[in-house]
């Protein structure tokens, strides 16, 4: 988000709603909500619209439980080992907010944890709103808001799940920050980035390493990250958003609810950024769900790249052979380019981006058909389509139809009579011909006219 854009952050104890209250107020499902207390870890950022409203960012986070506090012992198993980078994460976004919105929970009172974090949160001296969340309709509010009083705070009873007195909360809200705060919301990403891969592969290292900052947290505990977080940040003039997901396991072994809900916005998230970054672990190797997910951004049509990572803990001779055994799992796909990284030691951090954005501006071409027939016309010349069933398929004009990716339509006098092989080797010709070397491209045969036994 731009630094610009005034934040307004939701701080509170676990499962009092601040991730459904982050849902409703940015009008989209993208945080992972569930009855478990410390499903959310890492902070998430949206953007408030209202209509003839100042736009202001949101920001999630995770529960807090702060260390003085015995609940860090006796807490969510959710959140158990994480709290202190939970906490880290919510002091980090309260160094860049303009305003907090204290939420607590209205079915279950004013609790001691309420009020510790309470003085914390005062003790920042930002505008601070409390939200007493679970009040489903008018008629409760006075009830479950006669104890919050006691927190000094200005209140506003809601309903988070029913929508209850949202639009008055967006006004408050407001009323909160800066009459100079109406800044324009920030402009579309050079690029957006998705981080897929399987559970402990590195994912969110790499996106704090190119990031220059501990946006996210980092744990050898296998699914750590749950929510897909966007992460923008500026790398030589240009913005970038990174999707950090959770790691990908097999269907059959997830029995968690909450990691079904991951692994869906994980796969998601894959299809709607301009290029996938699939990460390995060096020192794991290859698995069948490796293989899977390569099959299936490739179905898609997905631009991914390979990005190998940890190689420095893998000798070189077992890092060739990683290699190439990818190179033959992807040899259905040959134009994915596969990096060697090192998240920890910085090795090969400087390729990703701009691969990347070569990779986008590949998808992105735009040839006229003039230009794609006389390709074709040179690519015949070099290797004519062989006899099928004594007949060799004539081959009459090429077009572009789509880019993202780019996808050509051959229109031929009989597209039963044209081999796969050939197929390949039409499209390798492009490529080489209008340099689309690393995006994936789709090349559809369509008969001219319907065959004579149609007739």
């Amino acid at each position: 988000m731009a630094d610009t854009l005034p934040r307004v952050i939701l701080v509170g104890r676990p499962n009092v709603g601040k991730s459904t209250l982050f849902n409703r107020l940015i009008r989209s499902n993208r945080a992972i909500t569930h009855d478990r207390p410390g499903v959310t870890r890492d902070r998430m950022d949206g953007v408030v619209r209202r209509k003839d409203m100042p736009v202001f960012g949101i920001v999630d986070t995770g529960g807090i439980t702060l260390d003085a506090h015995a609940m860090v012992v006796e807490g969510p198993e959710g959140i158990r080992g994480f709290e202190q980078d939970i906490l880290n994460q919510t002091e980090a976004a309260l160094k860049d907010a303009t305003a907090v919105a204290f939420v607590v929970d209205g079915r279950d009172g004013l609790l001691p944890l309420d009020e510790h974090l309470a003085a914390h949160v005062r003790r920042k001296g930002l505008p601070t709103l409390c939200v007493v969340n679970k009040v489903d309709g008018a008629e409760h509010e006075d009830e479950h808001m006669a104890e919050f009083h006691a927190l000094g705070f200005p209140l506003l009873a809601v309903s988070a799940e029913h929508g209850h007195n949202m639009n008055a909360l967006v006004e408050d809200l407001i009323a909160l920050l800066p009459e100079d705060s109406s800044e324009e919301p920030p402009a579309p990403p050079t690029l957006r980035l998705a981080m897929l891969g399987r559970p402990n592969a590195g994912k969110s290292s790499l996106i704090n390493a190119l990031s220059g900052e501990d946006r996210m947290i980092v744990s050898d505990v296998a699914g750590t990250t749950r929510d897909s977080v966007d992460v923008r940040f500026t790398k030589n003039g240009k913005d970038y958003v990174f999707v950090d997901t959770a790691g990908v396991r097999r269907r059959t072994k997830i029995s968690d609810n909450v990691e079904k809900y991951s692994v869906n916005s994980a796969i998601k998230s894959s299809t709607k950024a301009d290029v996938t970054l699939l990460t390995l672990d060096a020192a794991e190797g290859v698995s069948q769900q490796d293989k899977r997910l390569m099959d299936m951004l490739n179905t898609r049509k997905t631009p991914f790249m390979v990005l190998i990572n940890k190689c420095d803990l893998a000798p070189r001779d077992s890092l060739d052979r990683l290699k190439k055994n990818i190179s033959e799992m992807l040899a259905f796909c040959p134009h994915v380019p596969i990096l060697n990284v090192s998240a920890l030691k910085g090795t090969g951090l400087k390729k990703i981006l701009p691969l990347a954005t070569q990779i986008h501006e590949e998808c992105s071409v735009r040839i006229s058909t003039g230009k794609l027939n006389r390709a074709m016309e040179e690519v015949l010349d070099k290797h004519q389509p062989p006899v099928v069933k004594r007949v060799r398929a004539k081959f009459f004009y090429l077009t572009q139809a789509e880019t993202s990716p780019p996808t050509f339509v051959c229109f031929v006098s009989d597209a039963d009579r044209v081999p796969e092989s050939y197929t390949r080797y039409l499209e390798r010709a492009l490529r080489k011909i209008f340099g689309i070397t690393h995006a994936p491209m789709r090349l559809h045969l369509r008969s001219s006219h319907k065959k004579k036994s149609e007739k």
